[in-house]
């Protein structure tokens, strides 16, 4: 599929793997190579709100991590799965200000 500036995105599963060894390879930070989307979020979720951190491209252990110290940070549970962060509560604006101190690429995305 093309967006507006004739950018081609990829379903291939393999893209990522082939992404993830070219960064290794060449001793770089994934953090840099993609950018975490932060949205607020009420649904299915019985009326409270969530925030919810969105792109992560990584190992489990490197989302549980940052699952950790965005909680820790908010003063708030949460939780991570599908490659998304959940945090309990409205945060996002303080979310994006700590990736950001963090080294990530963050953006306040629509929700």
């Amino acid at each position: 599929m093309k967006n507006k500036n004739h950018v081609v995105y990829s379903t291939n599963p393999e893209y990522l793997k082939k992404l993830k060894e070219q960064i290794e390879e060449n001793n770089l930070e994934l953090s840099e190579h993609f950018e975490l989307k932060v949205r607020i979020e009420k649904k299915y979720r019985g009326g409270k709100v969530a925030t919810i951190v969105s792109g992560y491209i990584g190992p489990q252990s490197g989302l549980k991590e940052l699952e950790k110290t965005l909680k820790v940070k908010c003063g708030v549970g949460g939780s991570s799965k599908d490659g998304e962060i959940i945090i309990q509560g409205e945060h996002a604006d303080k979310v994006v200000s700590l990736l950001t101190e963090m080294g990530y690429k963050a953006k306040r995305a629509g929700g």
